[in-house]
């Protein structure tokens, strides 16, 4: 199907959107939304109508709609202002205003008129690409620590299992929705079963939590493989997840078949060399989470945003801010403070399992050097730097192409496979 509006042009059929004979990138959530509101543009669309035909019964938090909306709007050359393309109805929802002309494709690719008639096919055609446009249902579990702890954890596709240890700040139902980890999960899940949970005090895990040891971050991943019945399986590790999964495959080494590790360290910033600049720096970024957590800050945002992803579009750096809201920011100071004392160096030296290790030349958060020295520790450890400033690859930079390869390689996943 085609819908035209001003020198703009939408084709269902290739899920593309052109202005001027240009195509116009639009994430996912972004398209899907545009999508609903022309085909339903002779009403107005509640908030809750749109959250459930494109979100479903995800958890979103609240700006995330309202972020998509604006995204749009950008896109289209509107804004909140003028509301030329995209009226906002106070108290009710959205409406698509502009003058729409719909058209199908004839066998020449030609578009050609049609009639009201063609509006069930149109529904059909926008319940396909959701279908396509929706990543792989996860399942959400619960299991206790060994100090009674709740910890969630999620599955999601089918193969091999991979077990991903937490990292810094996460939220099962955030990130599957996100901008920033949506890519990561959708295509780990494609060639294996993603093992995946929140950290404790973070996400759907308990907040109120007395011990953030790393003891009890090892404890953790424990619970949750011996809930799972893991027999054996890969692990895999990001940012300070790799000392986690390097101590439990130490203790267990008969579990553990294989080791990825992607920006991690050895040692934490209490072990590494220092400066009097570093030092200010640690202290200036203490003070901001104190003053920005939770909050629409836009000082907070940038730096966060240039620290994890320098490169990512706005959207991406919302993101951050929008997930400090779902984790206390007591919990987010005690978990860095635990980050930060991290000392795996002699473990990683008494590794005797397969490793990769994978790490971004100009990373901000972990600085390259910390991911070079934890490969040379790891006994036949095989070593590729990325070049990326980001220290979560983003989906459409070289690195992350170049990461899925490594990796699939390593695990002995083919692509024909999948």
């Amino acid at each position: 199907m085609i819908y035209e509006f001003g020198d703009f042009k939408l084709d269902t059929r290739r899920c593309e959107l052109s202005r001027a004979g240009q195509p116009r990138h639009l994430e996912p959530q972004v398209y899907a939304v545009l999508c609903h509101l022309i085909e339903n543009r002779e009403r107005v669309v509640g908030r809750d109508e749109l959250l459930d035909q494109v979100w479903g019964h995800r958890f979103i938090t609240p700006g995330t709609l309202d972020t998509r909306i604006k995204l749009l709007r950008q896109a289209l050359g509107d804004d909140g202002g003028s509301q030329q393309m995209i009226r906002t109805v106070r108290g009710r929802g959205f409406r698509f205003v502009c003058d729409v002309w719909p058209g199908r494709i004839d066998a020449a690719g030609t578009p050609q008129p049609v009639s009201d008639a063609a509006s069930a096919v149109l529904r059909d055609v926008l319940a396909a690409h959701h279908a396509a446009v929706q990543r792989p249902q996860q399942r959400i579990r619960f299991c206790r620590a060994p100090d009674g702890v709740r910890i969630a954890y999620a599955l999601s596709g089918e193969g091999p299992p991979l077990v991903k240890p937490a990292n810094w700040l996460t939220h099962l139902e955030h990130d599957w929705e996100s901008p920033v980890w949506g890519h990561w999960l959708r295509e780990l899940s494609r060639t294996h079963t993603l093992i995946r949970y929140d950290e404790r005090g973070c996400g759907l895990s308990d907040h109120d939590v007395a011990d953030f040891s790393f003891e009890s971050w090892v404890g953790d991943l424990e619970a949750v493989v011996d809930a799972q019945g893991l027999e054996r399986f890969s692990l895999l590790g990001i940012s300070q997840g790799c000392a986690v999964a390097i101590a439990y495959t130490v203790r267990h080494p008969e579990r553990v078949a294989s080791l990825v590790l992607h920006g991690g360290y050895a040692c934490g910033r209490n072990h590494r060399p220092t400066t009097a600049q570093k030092e200010i720096e640690a202290t200036l970024l203490r003070d901001l989470i104190r003053a920005g957590w939770g909050r629409d800050n836009a000082a907070f945002r940038q730096v966060f945003g240039a620290l994890f992803v320098p490169e990512g579009t706005p959207e991406q750096m919302r993101w951050f801010e929008e997930l400090t809201r779902t984790v206390p920011m007591e919990n987010a100071l005690r978990i860095e403070e635990t980050a930060h004392a991290i000392d795996v160096r002699e473990l990683a030296s008494s590794l005797r399992v397969p490793a990769l290790v994978l790490h971004p030349r100009g990373d901000a958060m972990v600085p390259f050097e910390a991911g070079r020295r934890l490969a040379a520790r790891i006994p036949d450890a095989r070593f590729v730097p990325l070049d990326s400033r980001n220290h979560v690859l983003l989906e459409n930079e070289p690195a992350w192409a170049r990461f899925l390869d490594e990796v699939r390689s390593f695990l002995g996943v083919r692509v024909s496979e999948m």
